[in-house]
């Protein structure tokens, strides 16, 4: 793959475009700087799975919202589609959901010039629709997760929204979390970088920190 389209990694600064989408036009990340973002592209418009993912996307903007995190989607369908579609939408009833007002940027990509800045169009499923992907990229522009889904299978948003929580719990208080962590839960600290802090830790345990071994310590949090 050419290197100038090589899809970004994990600690890479987000790919810049400008784009026009249902919000108007937008400078990418510059837009955004201070934000958090969840970039997620989606195969198609007027498709069952996609109109799933956007009203559940759609009633959760405040969630988001209260977490310092902007929403911005992405198909490679006409502007004119997407409009028609996201009205569409607000008719549709699903899931003790209705009446869903898409107020975040759907991107219109045609020529599939973000797409594969981003790597979404991936051969092996289509040469002609974005797979579902989902980069979460932080407020200095950075990309901090990438998930990837098949056409066939909708993206579990309350695992998109608990991944936003556990990297800002992350950055803010310079620690690590479980394999299912969720907010309230024990934190991991970092691992003893010496044989003497190793052995500070094991010897003096508290009630607000313990390990399980040297190189496994967690702080409880306040429920």
């Amino acid at each position: 793959m050419d290197q100038e389209n090589r899809m970004p990694l994990i600690g890479d600064k987000a790919p810049s475009f400008e784009a026009v989408t249902t919000q108007g036009p937008i400078k990418f990340p510059e837009d955004y700087a201070g934000k958090w973002v969840i970039l997620f592209s989606h195969p198609a418009d007027f498709t069952p799975v996609c109109t799933t993912e956007f009203m559940t996307f759609g009633s959760m903007i405040d969630e988001f919202k209260a977490l310092n995190t902007e929403l911005v989607g992405l198909s490679v369908d006409s502007i004119y589609s997407h409009i028609a579609w996201l009205r569409k939408i607000q008719e549709l009833e699903w899931n003790g959901r209705k009446h869903i007002n898409v107020t975040f940027p759907l991107i219109e990509d045609i020529r599939m010039e973000v797409a594969n800045k981003y790597g979404m169009i991936q051969p092996g499923q289509s040469n002609t629709q974005a797979v579902r992907a989902v980069f979460v990229i932080d407020p200095n522009g950075v990309v901090r997760t990438i998930l990837y889904y098949p056409l066939s299978t909708g993206r579990n948003f309350d695992e998109i929204k608990r991944i936003i929580l556990a990297l800002q719990k992350a950055d803010a208080d310079a620690c690590a979390t479980p394999a299912d962590w969720r907010p309230g839960d024990d934190v991991i600290v970092p691992t003893a970088g010496s044989c003497g802090v190793a052995k500070e830790r094991m010897d003096n345990q508290s009630e607000n920190q313990y390990c399980l071994d040297w190189f496994m310590c967690f702080r409880k949090e306040a429920k």
